[in-house]
């Protein structure tokens, strides 16, 4: 018997091209707390946490700030992202990969570092109801990524066996965090990284974004 894999989706540069609205909505936090940093930088950060990622972004300008500061930044950012919702659009390709794996009963799941106070953004550009589809965010678990608590939660959602699901992302988190609980990683360059990034973090395949993975979809267990 033909065991079927699970995807796991990530959202942010994966499913939805939001990346860089994220950028600039950090950005703009650490402006208003006047810590400067080159927006490249926090490009290399997204796909974290965002409580892990404002801690490596202050290591990078060696400073050291209370707990208050690090929520405050936070609550900037996803204010700032909020109000540039009407930017934010699915990547090509992304509606019409989740409705083949949908109409060929495969089952799938979104997994997000993000909180749902911002992926809700996300989710609303792609048309997926949280109430009707799986997502897990990072309210929903401990840790998000790198460390591989989101896509089990999403597996467990799915009552998939991690073993046999596919995590598909953009950014090299996603990839070490699928590694680290043993399912297969599959990367997309629509959030910035580059092929070679994404594979040696554990990318089995590299697509360009989900319209490329949708024509390739036979290469990685999916069907048409």
């Amino acid at each position: 018997m033909r065991l079927q894999p699970a995807f796991l989706f990530d959202l942010d540069g994966t499913l939805v091209d939001s990346v860089y609205q994220h950028v600039h909505a950090w950005k703009e936090a650490l402006d208003a707390e006047g810590i400067e940093l080159s927006i490249w930088r926090i490009h290399r950060k997204i796909g974290m946490s965002g409580g892990l990622l404002t801690n490596q972004l202050l290591r990078e300008t060696g400073m050291e700030i209370g707990e208050e500061r690090v929520q405050r930044l936070q609550r900037i950012h996803a204010e700032s992202y909020r109000r540039n919702a009407r930017a934010v659009r699915p990547l090509p390709g992304a509606r019409e990969l989740l409705a083949l794996l949908t109409d060929a009963g495969t089952p799938w799941a979104i997994a997000t570092s993000g909180r749902m106070e911002t992926a809700s953004v996300s989710l609303t550009a792609l048309g997926v109801d949280p109430e009707r589809t799986p997502v897990v965010t990072h309210d929903q678990v401990r840790r998000a990524k790198p460390d591989p608590d989101l896509f089990l939660a999403a597996a467990e959602r799915l009552g998939a066996p991690i073993g046999t699901a596919i995590v598909v992302g953009d950014s090299i988190w996603d990839m070490l965090a699928a590694t680290r609980c043993r399912a297969l990683g599959v990367g997309l360059l629509s959030g910035g990284y580059g092929p070679d990034e994404l594979r040696q973090a554990g990318a089995i395949r590299v697509y360009e974004d989900p319209a490329d993975l949708l024509h390739h979809i036979d290469e990685i267990g999916g069907r048409k």
